[in-house]
């Protein structure tokens, strides 16, 4: 019987291993739609703030998505 309160019985010591697949699609589409907006800011000056807004926002987020369920 394991001990609870050992943390190799928990499976502390394995790595985290890869994403999902579902969250790697995800990461890819969040950041991918970074890129757009910092490339469609360049080129439309009028709405370039919000959308630079936007983009600067979008990586903080991809990676709690891709890191979710991950650990802990």
């Amino acid at each position: 019987m394991t001990d609870d309160r050992d943390p190799a019985s928990r499976g502390a010591d394995r790595p985290l291993g890869e994403p999902s697949a579902r969250r790697k699609k995800a990461y890819f589409a969040l950041m991918g739609t970074c890129v757009v907006l910092i490339l469609l800011a360049w080129n439309v000056v009028r709405l370039a703030i919000g959308m630079s807004v936007v983009a600067a926002v979008i990586p903080p987020v991809a990676a709690v998505v891709a890191n979710w369920g991950r650990g802990g």
